[in-house]
């Protein structure tokens, strides 16, 4: 099991599966909404993205922005403090491994996301 997926599963209380998966959503969103080279640099340097984001393919949140995102993790089962404590994880563990600064420039650089994390 992947380091990532288990801190998320045992954080949110969830499965390996669904943690990968909203993984890969978050991802997925922060590539779609943000051209800013720190993004791409995270996910090269964050161990298991490569797999998160192979567990849900093509996705298109269809401009519908943060809703569109939070409507996809939903539909994998979770709740708000779920979420949220995913993505507390993904981003704690993506600092450890791409850095402080990489990873805050990531998230600065959608600004709907960077008001709830």
């Amino acid at each position: 099991m992947n380091e990532l997926f288990n801190r998320i599963a045992s954080s949110a209380e969830t499965d390996e599966d669904t943690a990968r998966q909203s993984v890969g959503y978050i991802l997925a969103f922060l590539r779609e909404e943000s051209s800013d080279p720190a993004v791409e640099t995270m996910i090269a340097e964050t161990p298991g993205t490569d797999e998160a984001l192979g567990s849900i393919g093509e996705v298109d949140f269809g401009g519908g922005g943060l809703m569109a995102l939070g409507a996809k993790l939903m539909g994998l089962g979770l709740d708000m403090g779920q979420i949220r404590k995913v993505a507390e994880e993904l981003i704690a563990y993506s600092k450890s491994t791409a850095g402080e600064d990489t990873v805050e420039q990531a998230i600065s650089s959608v600004p709907a996301l960077a008001q709830f994390v």
